[in-house]
């Protein structure tokens, strides 16, 4: 059979070679230790799981949850205000989704036309692109140089390109660079959108895994954001719920109507129990929260002040569940580090290539396994190379 030719795009070569390798290198005896995949190890709160279950025990949740719960949008709303002090209104601008994630993908379906352009960061998470190639549209990548904090310069946008555009994907905290955004960068890139009318759509899934005090702002506080653009916040990170698939959409409601109406062609909604997992997340202790960020904030000492003594520096991030290290001394080429280091060290790391053409230069490193691993992958990497 002929594959359609979009399903070019969505093949990741660097990925699948990768695969390769680990399974070879494990038929070797050796047990891969993998930090590159983002899935967080960390199991939920007892108080997210216990309604999960008691939700689960309930026969009038197993109906098609053609609408989300009331109550989940109203939790989602009273997180905002009380986090970002942002106002919503639960029934209009806030919309659940089966993970962040869900939305990402199908929200170009709405707004982009082929030939329509959308405006993607470089590096960045592959879904933005992939949504955006789904619909017929084209690429433009904005670069997230390190001169610049990896942030796009809207400046350097030439017009002709800005007035063709109709989307912009902005993270903050950003995977997988970790760089951070302020209220003054959000403040411009809102004035931009309204300059060209462009869909701002923002990524915040890493909002709540801040370090050494650093807290991470919402685009929506930014005077004007709602009536430019959407934000997606996921679970999955801040409460370990990554195998429920629950997030959400909020900001401009006339978006939202967009993407939900999207939706009802594609998908029934979240589990009602899930939802109800997702409210009890929202509305309850956030103790856990505070523990998850600093059982971050450990592993990431432990990477970097690790590997920094192996002659291999490498920034601190205050956010996010990556490191984003630049190659050590005598690498250039991404992919071809992290498959040596697959093979010698048995460690598995993502090349930043596999994230847009300036990821070059870097490595992906999750911090999803416990210090006691993570120390041993430093030790596997100062046995097997010499940086100094």
């Amino acid at each position: 059979m002929q594959k359609a030719k979009r399903m070019a795009s969505l093949a990741s070569g660097i990925f699948s070679e990768m695969e390769e390798r680990k399974r070879k290198v494990e038929a070797r005896g050796l047990e891969v230790i993998n930090i590159g995949v983002g899935s967080p190890d960390l199991p939920p709160a007892t108080h997210i799981m216990e309604a999960l279950r008691r939700a689960a025990g309930l026969p009038e949740n197993y109906i098609y949850p053609l609408s989300g719960l009331p109550s989940l949008r109203q939790a989602v709303a009273q997180w905002y205000k009380k986090r970002f002090n942002v106002n919503l209104e639960p029934a209009r601008e806030v919309l659940e989704l089966m993970g962040s994630q869900d939305g990402l993908a199908h929200l170009a379906m709405a707004y982009i036309d082929r030939g329509d352009i959308a405006l993607v960061p470089d590096p960045g998470y592959p879904i933005y692109e992939f949504g955006i190639r789904l619909a017929g549209g084209e690429i433009y990548p904005m670069p997230l140089l390190p001169g610049n904090r990896f942030l796009p310069d809207f400046d350097a946008i030439p017009a002709d390109v800005a007035r063709r555009a109709k989307m912009m994907w902005l993270n903050y905290p950003n995977n997988p660079t970790a760089a951070i955004a302020g209220n003054d960068f959000f403040a411009k890139a809102v004035a931009f959108a309204r300059c060209y009318d462009i869909l701002i759509c923002h990524d915040v899934a890493y909002a709540q895994l801040a370090y050494d005090g650093f807290k991470p702002v919402s685009f929506l506080e930014t005077p004007g954001a709602k009536e430019v653009g959407i934000e997606f916040y996921s679970l999955s990170k801040t409460y370990n719920m990554a195998g429920c698939r629950l997030g959400f959409a909020v900001g401009n409601a006339a978006v939202l109507a967009d993407l939900a109406l999207i939706k009802s062609n594609i998908d029934y909604g979240v589990f009602y129990a899930v939802q109800e997992a997702g409210v009890a997340a929202l509305s309850g202790p956030q103790e856990c929260v505070a523990e998850t960020a600093a059982t971050y904030q450990k592993r990431r000492d432990v990477l970097v002040d690790g590997l920094a003594g192996l002659g291999w520096p490498m920034p601190k991030p205050q956010a996010s569940m990556f490191v984003w290290a630049p190659l050590p001394p005598g690498y250039q080429n991404s992919a071809g580090f992290t498959a040596e280091l697959l093979e010698k060290a048995g460690v598995i790391v993502i090349p930043g290539v596999a994230f847009g053409r300036q990821g070059e230069g870097y490595v992906r490193i999750a911090l999803v396994r416990n210090e006691t691993i993570l120390a041993e992958a430093v030790h596997r990497i100062c046995d097997n190379f010499k940086f100094k």
